[in-house]
């Protein structure tokens, strides 16, 4: 059986992009990585949130196309059932879905004021008060999460749906010095240690491309 295809852009630059990675890793499945060029118009529009649309992470599978992140998480969540994706108790699993809608949905100052740049990193980073309520919103969710379920995860011992999706923002967080509490810098740092992200971390230091918009400190 052909293995699946994961349509990503740059790994440095896009939080849905690995998003999408982290799902197909944690399910287990056979995939090949297929790159756009960061000189492609529909990636640029992407990475700089210029576009309405997200048409990327895309899988593939066999039949199955699916490019929506939350809809790669649900095909492969019914799929492989045995990756827990999402928790097996309803209500935990619809507070991840919740938590996850969350992410996919909202917190718009702090993706522009913060974009996603795993080769930066600043110190003393000027962060708008939009951004900052964002932050304060984010580890409120993950305090609740961590408390509730015991972590070190989200949800418990093992990631989960929920976990792909804050992972961007625990890159961003590190990138920008964000103020974190304690236990939010320690699932922060959890996360980042975790063996895909250290996977997916090192390759985006290493790729060539730079995005000159998203390079520049304020």
């Amino acid at each position: 059986m052909a293995a699946a295809v994961l349509t990503i852009s740059s790994k440095n630059y896009s939080s849905w992009s690995l998003r999408g990675w982290l799902l197909c890793k944690m399910a287990g499945i056979a995939f090949e990585e297929q790159t756009m060029p960061i000189d492609d118009p529909d990636t640029r529009a992407e990475l700089l949130l210029l576009s309405p649309s997200v048409l990327v992470p895309r899988l593939e599978d066999g039949a199955a196309k699916v490019w929506d992140t939350l809809s790669i998480g649900e095909y492969l969540n019914e799929t492989h059932p045995e990756a827990g994706l999402l928790p097996a108790d309803p209500v935990a699993r619809a507070h991840c879905r919740s938590i996850s809608g969350e992410m996919h949905s909202g917190f718009a100052n702090l993706r522009s004021a913060l974009p996603m740049n795993i080769k930066a990193h600043y110190e003393k980073y000027r962060i708008f008060a939009g951004a900052l309520q964002d932050i304060e919103r984010v580890t409120q969710i993950w305090r609740e999460c961590l408390s509730t379920y015991g972590g070190p995860f989200l949800f418990g011992a093992r990631p989960t749906l929920a976990d792909a999706m804050y992972a961007p923002v625990c890159a961003r967080f590190r990138t920008y010095s964000a103020p974190l509490d304690a236990q939010s810098a320690a699932y922060r740092d959890m996360i980042l240690n975790w063996a895909p992200m250290q996977e997916w971390i090192a390759a985006a230091r290493e790729e060539k491309e730079d995005l000159e918009e998203l390079d520049v400190e304020f």
